[in-house]
């Protein structure tokens, strides 16, 4: 399996249709962040089940020269959403109108990412030339996927009564849309044109603004203009921590970005010659970084403004260094179990400047809330379900406080010079699909493109399923299933390519120019390059 290469420019994305809009933004002249703003857009349309505009969205910016930069466009819960709010329930619902409590943040990163790129990347592209594809899949249609159907099949119980949800995802029939099936989305079509036409900040504190908020009020949710208007993205500093060959970055809280970077310092400490995710040794050893890195993270990890601990303090030499001594080599350890669901969709873009960005955007479950706005035509997220009812959690429900984030794009700079852009959908699989695809890459002997198409595992839950079992793609031999059994590792055999590993992706870009790819079978996606 060959890596898919170009020089001038690459993108990888979940959906082929999203990849081609990236590269064609990029062959017009366009830098990796128009580029990226117009395949999160394709993506918002042609993949709606995993992503839209009602959610939120985390961006990696990098260029030569220049300091890294990330993008939080994460929204807060409304200034209305309480406890009270949810009369004596002992958990928020994960679907409908209660279930859409926080802002959603996505169009305010591509509003700051424009900014970032017009300010310091040289951009020209008008904003609205970025939206052109994913307006006219949503005025004139797209084929539906095998992952639509299914998962609009197998969440339609649940979905089906909530406001707006089956004029928007059913035919005119009432029934699932088939694979290739053309399916359009007229309204989300006219509030993309109208974003078009006003810029991202419509959507916060313009005309756009006040028909969401009506919208909001007709379904329900306590979102109201006030909440619109008090969002803001920022544009900060990413999390980074040295290996012994490489630089990774990632986003900082209310993410769970640290987490990802704790996995791969832990098995630099441990790792032993000849451990990769390919063995018994490297999936043991990954796993158990994994259950040390996530104990850490939910501790400590909610909106910043509310940690107890400096997310520094916890990435030090001598906190990794405990959390490695903690790794059992001969057996399994407990497994605490959390669980952190999410459906999300990452994209890459590396242009021909050596400019690079690493950008995951996200409704949290597949559809979100299931909650359709009425005369904007987009489904709202639910992230807001895993706050905490109870007083005086971690993650306590409070008003304007930041939910905690599966999301985390990543980035690394070896030291050979090369450049690895990556990240995943996946919910808690996200750290450990991104541990395994670099695993592979940097100290497994793999290409970029097989380290993603290779076979994975997911311990833990995803896509709102119950189990939290060590799931293993049946591709894996029976010597390395037996194996991790007899460790102790509550082992499930799922199927080859199961999408419940995520769907990932990664771009190389190397010294000299050349832009190696690599893009999930798992997904309907590709590299598109030139």
């Amino acid at each position: 399996m060959n890596p898919l290469i170009g020089l001038r420019g690459a993108v990888v994305a979940p959906h082929s249709l999203a990849s081609q809009a990236g590269l064609e933004i990029l062959r017009e002249g366009g830098n990796a962040i128009e580029a990226t703003i117009a395949v999160a857009a394709t993506l918002a349309v042609v993949y709606p089940h995993m992503t839209g505009i009602g959610g939120d969205g985390f961006w990696l910016m990098h260029a030569p020269g220049q300091t890294m930069q990330s993008i939080d466009a994460c929204g807060a819960a409304g200034a209305a959403v309480n406890k009270d709010l949810y009369g004596g329930m002992a958990s928020i619902p994960w679907r409908g109108p209660l279930a859409a409590n926080t802002v959603a943040g996505t169009i305010s990163g591509w509003g700051a990412a424009y900014d970032y790129s017009q300010a310091h990347w040289g951009g020209k592209l008008p904003f609205a030339r970025l939206l052109e594809s994913a307006i006219a899949y949503a005025r004139d249609g797209f084929p539906v996927t095998h992952s639509q159907e299914t998962n609009t099949r197998n969440k339609l119980p649940e979905l089906k009564e909530q406001p707006g949800f089956a004029r928007a995802f059913l035919n005119r029939e009432g029934e699932v849309p088939r694979y290739g099936d053309q399916h359009a989305f007229p309204e989300l079509a006219r509030t993309l044109s109208q974003l078009a036409q006003a810029g991202a900040d419509d959507f916060y504190r313009g005309e756009l603004a006040v028909q969401i908020a009506k919208d909001l009020s007709a379904v329900g949710s306590p979102i109201d203009l006030s909440d619109l208007k008090h969002h803001q993205a920022q544009v900060k500093a990413p999390l980074s921590l040295r290996l012994s060959d490489a630089t990774v970055y990632n986003m900082a809280p209310p993410t769970q970005g640290m987490a990802s970077l704790l996995i791969l310092g832990v098995f630099d400490r441990i790792r032993q010659k000849g451990w990769t995710p390919d063995n018994v040794e490297g999936i043991h050893a990954l796993v158990e970084a994994t259950k040390q890195a996530f104990i850490v993270r939910d501790r400590y990890v909610t909106d910043p403004a509310a940690m107890t601990r400096d997310p520094l303090d916890l990435m030090t030499p001598a906190m990794l260094d405990q959390m490695a001594s903690k790794v059992p080599f001969g057996k399994a350890s407990p497994w605490p179990a959390p669980h952190s669901d999410g459906d999300t969709t990452w994209m890459g873009v590396v242009d021909s400047q050596g400019r690079a960005v690493s950008m995951i955007q996200s409704i949290y479950f597949e559809f979100g809330s299931g909650v359709v706005l009425p005369q904007c035509g987009f489904w709202w997220q639910n992230r807001g379900c895993s706050f905490d009812l109870q007083a005086g959690k971690l993650r306590s429900l409070l008003p304007g406080r930041k939910p905690f984030h599966t999301l985390n794009p990543a980035m690394a700079h070896l030291d050979d010079g090369r450049l690895l852009v990556y990240g995943t959908m996946g919910g808690e699989g996200q750290p450990q699909t991104q541990a395994a695809v670099f695993s592979r890459y940097v100290w497994g002997g793999h290409n970029v493109r097989s380290a993603v198409a290779a076979p994975r595992w997911l311990l833990g839950r995803t896509w709102a399923e119950q189990s939290t079992t060590l799931k293993l793609e049946s591709r894996f031999s029976a010597d390395i299933v037996e194996a991790l059994r007899t460790l102790g590792h509550p082992v499930e055999v799922v199927s080859d390519f199961d999408e419940r590993m995520g769907h990932a992706g990664a771009l190389v870009l190397h010294p000299h120019g050349l832009i190696e790819g690599g893009e999930d079978p798992r997904s309907d996606g590709s590299v598109a390059a030139w």
